[in-house]
């Protein structure tokens, strides 16, 4: 399809309107007396729905938006649903039968409206157990017998308490735990760039410098992509999900048509109804606050986010935007070596206040690449 904004017309535009007032985000042409087109309240309507659905809120139409629009015109029951490697089916009725199985004890991963094969299995144990055919597919059997055993209870966090435990269980040392660095761009695409500077040149420099720093604490440290290439979020994410990473750190930096904008944000996987990826959100919060303590940059706080780079990867998955290159204080900072040597400290220090599970940790911004080799040393003593 192609990118819709406004100004435009046509069918693609009448279509993303009726989904609109299908879903009660924009009034009829009937009852405004307006034109068929992309007009303002079009673009007020795509806005909301965008803000709401964890997506980048530029009142643009692209395949995000578009997919995600047309994902939540679906509800359970409206369609078969099924896992196809090919074509991966997306929709609030995938949502609703995620949460329909993770309430009934089914563990069918975190929510995120994505039938994948962890959907597929949670479903196959649903169906056996109620003594349904066993082939994976939601079609009106399985839709009519998972609302009559619909607890009576609701409430709770099961993925909450999942993630945690994987935590817990896997320790408070980093020897061992495999991490996926991702720097952002790469190949043709250099991201932002002003006056020179380059965000993809930027963020592999920092990259190599993370890597160094887990490499020599014991962790598997694992580069998403070389210096002269440019992979899709889908490829990072597969990368990282066929690589078996406990955790996925995409860095970035950001851009802003005003040269005031400035500081440092990290998002993780969030849907905006109360479906996030809680380890996500706890590692984004604890880079957030260090980075925010030892650069002195604005700090523009956590997000939830539905983008592919955090939706599509299995394991909790942290997006962080280090300072803004359009600033000039933000791009002489980041521009400077030894400033990015204090970023990837931070960023690992977070990682391993994630794993402490606040037991024997310091003070924001005190423990040092020293203070966690010396934990390491002394764990393994």
């Amino acid at each position: 399809m192609r990118v819709l904004r406004r100004g435009d017309a046509g069918e693609d535009v009448a279509e993303i309107r009726s989904m609109l007032v299908s879903l009660g985000l924009l009034k009829a042409i009937g009852e405004t007396g307006g034109q068929v087109g992309f007009d303002h309240e079009v673009e007020s309507a795509v806005r909301g729905f965008q803000q709401r659905r964890g997506l980048i809120t530029d009142g643009v139409v692209g395949p995000a938006t578009y997919q995600t629009l047309r994902g939540a015109t679906y509800h359970l029951g409206s369609r078969p649903l099924a896992f196809l490697i090919s074509s991966p089916v997306h929709g609030d009725d995938v949502f609703a039968l995620q949460d329909r199985l993770t309430e009934l004890g089914y563990d069918a991963g975190r929510p995120d409206g994505l039938f994948g094969s962890r959907t597929e299995k949670a479903l196959r144990s649903f169906q056996r157990d109620y003594g349904l055919v066993i082939d994976g597919i939601c079609g009106p059997a399985t839709v009519r017998a998972l609302r009559q055993l619909s607890p009576r209870a609701r409430g709770g966090r099961p993925v909450l308490l999942r993630e945690q435990e994987q935590v817990r269980q896997a320790g408070p040392r980093l020897r061992g735990k495999r991490i996926v660095i991702d720097p952002g761009h790469g190949g043709g695409d250099l991201g932002v760039e002003v006056s020179g500077v380059r965000e993809s040149e930027l963020v592999w420099d920092l990259a190599r410098r993370l890597e160094g720093r887990m490499k020599a604490t014991g962790m598997e440290a694992l580069i998403s992509r070389g210096p002269d290439h440019g992979p899709s979020e889908a490829q990072r994410a597969a990368f990282a999900n066929e690589a078996g990473a406990d955790l996925f750190l995409s860095l970035h930096c950001d851009a802003n048509s005003s040269p005031h904008a400035q500081g440092v944000a990290t998002f993780h996987f969030g849907n905006g109804y109360g479906t996030t990826s809680t380890v996500g959100e706890l590692l984004a919060g604890y880079i957030q606050r260090e980075l925010a303590a030892r650069t002195g940059l604005l700090d523009c706080r956590t997000h939830a986010k539905t983008w592919e780079i955090l939706r599509l990867t299995r394991c909790p998955a942290v997006r962080i935007e280090i300072g803004y290159l359009t600033n000039p204080n933000d791009r002489a900072r980041m521009s400077d070596p030894a400033f990015r040597d204090v970023v990837a400290e931070g960023i690992l220090v977070a990682v391993k206040r994630l794993y402490l599970l606040g037991e024997g940790d310091q003070p924001t911004g005190t423990f040092t690449f020293a203070d966690v080799l010396a934990h390491e040393l002394a764990k393994a003593e």
